[in-house]
């Protein structure tokens, strides 16, 4: 599969991470002399920060070329997503020549234009949406799709390529001006803008309360679920019958913007370089990309919020075992949050490196969810690990495991984890299990078929 991406900035660049990290080739187009710089450092952070969400190896990368033109980019493309500047003509301009040499669907990363006022002109206006997304592309999900009275199925061929790369459209089912999400930012920002106008709040006071009060709720339950809690016993309905007075009284300035004169925006500067001007942007785009890598890992482990999008993109990249000595169960990178106050991966990760390494072996040999389902399962009775050379955020390894002993109730593992850049053995697994019963919680037979496969295993690993 290729995309084609038209402008390579920040919104540009995140996309072609995105589609290029999840196995798609990537053409992109971008007349700017410093593209390839721009580029480059874009995709540094995403290729440490996106295999980071998931316990597996995303799919092999895919090739990424700088071309030419316009013309060239989109020749064979599947998917065409335009990201050029937010001025209309320009865009025009590029639809013209993408729609000369393409019949692609385009997707446009606009956050202010609607798809009619996108389309002006077009010939073939129905195979162009908005497709809206969020910064770091590459790590948030959300997409807002908006198709206005496009062709039903172009919305849907889009839909899937985005779900397909592990984000989330969400469809907006009518045009308006600044789609969704951005008329919410917006509010916001008017209200942050008077605060600091009127010397009421300073840059850093206003992000301290959003990101140590509303902004941790929002991020896993969003605006109505926050306040349906608010509104205890009684729910939303007492929640806006309790509350819903009090936007009558005037406490905020929705519906005005205080000037930005020079002084103003002087003084959001000094403060902004007051707050965080010791780091630069790329080392505040890593600080971002480890905190968010954080906070989506959490939520998949509650399957809360974006949680989701990520637990169901995981699961579409399950790949069967192959039948090989030694297996390869486990293919990933290591996260941040599994490195510890040393700066290297804390010993309670590489037990739970091993455990999905039996895991995968039990999967290949029958064990599955549906047997443990039915009562039946391997428990660990013994382990011993050996740890050989430290383990570092963001490296790349794989575990190679061997059925030493498969009779009966009793199966014997041994794993080796491999850094992948040098084929170091970081460390080593000696794992003995046993079958038991989830009903009595005793030792028991395995089922034919399972007592079978894991014969099998321990004859050719022999």
């Amino acid at each position: 599969m290729k995309a084609a991406v038209i402008g390579g900035g920040v919104i540009g660049g995140g996309w072609a991470a995105r589609f290029l990290l999840n196995g798609w080739d990537v053409a992109v187009f971008d007349p700017d002399p410093e593209a390839a710089r721009k580029l480059d450092e874009v995709l540094a952070n995403a290729r440490s920060a996106l295999p980071m969400l998931y316990e597996r190896a995303l799919p092999v990368e895919g090739r990424l070329t700088l071309v030419e033109s316009v013309a060239e980019a989109v020749a064979g493309a599947d998917y065409i997503q335009e990201s050029v500047p937010e001025r209309l003509e320009l865009k025009h301009r590029v639809y013209g020549e993408i729609t000369a040499v393409s019949d692609a669907p385009i997707g446009s990363s606009t956050s202010g234009f609607k798809p009619s006022e996108l389309r002006d002109g077009m010939a073939d206006g129905a195979r162009l949406v908005v497709s809206h997304p969020f910064n770091p592309v590459y790590l948030l999900p959300l997409v807002e799709v908006v198709p206005g009275d496009g062709d039903p199925a172009v919305t849907q061929q889009v839909t899937d390529i985005l779900t397909s790369i592990g984000m989330r459209p969400l469809v907006v089912r009518a045009e308006i001006d600044a789609h969704i999400a951005d008329r919410l930012l917006e509010a916001v920002w008017r209200e942050a803008l008077w605060l600091i106008n009127d010397d009421v709040a300073t840059t850093e006071e206003i992000d301290e309360a959003i990101r140590l009060g509303f902004g941790l709720r929002w991020a896993q339950m969003g605006l109505f679920e926050t306040y349906r809690i608010a509104g205890g016993e009684g729910g939303m309905t007492h929640f806006v019958n309790q509350f819903g007075p009090a936007l009558k009284w005037p406490w905020t300035k929705l519906m005005d913007v205080p000037d930005l004169t020079k002084e103003l925006a002087a003084k959001i500067g000094d403060q902004s370089d007051a707050q965080s001007g010791a780091l630069s942007i790329r080392e505040l785009e890593r600080l971002r990309d480890r905190n968010l890598v954080a906070i989506l890992r959490a939520l998949k482990g509650e399957g809360s919020g974006a949680g989701q999008v990520l637990s169901a993109h995981e699961a579409a990249l399950v790949v069967p075992l192959a039948d090989v000595v030694p297996l390869e169960t486990v293919a990933r990178v290591v996260p941040s949050d599994w490195t510890d106050y040393n700066g290297h991966m804390n010993e309670s990760r590489y037990g739970q490196v091993f455990s999905d390494a039996a895991d995968a072996v039990m999967v290949h040999v029958g064990a599955d969810a549906d047997y443990v389902e039915a009562g039946l399962s391997y428990f660990t009775v013994e382990t011993t690990i050996k740890y050989l050379a430290e383990t570092h955020a963001g490296e790349a390894f794989r575990v190679a495991t061997r059925v030493l002993l498969g009779e009966g109730k009793k199966l014997k593992l041994s794993h080796e984890m491999i850094r992948v850049s040098d084929g170091a053995v970081l460390a080593t697994c000696a794992q003995f299990l046993v079958h038991v019963s989830l009903k009595t919680r005793q030792s028991c037979a395995p089922e034919d078929h399972v007592r079978a496969a894991v014969e099998a295993l321990a004859a050719a690993h022999a």
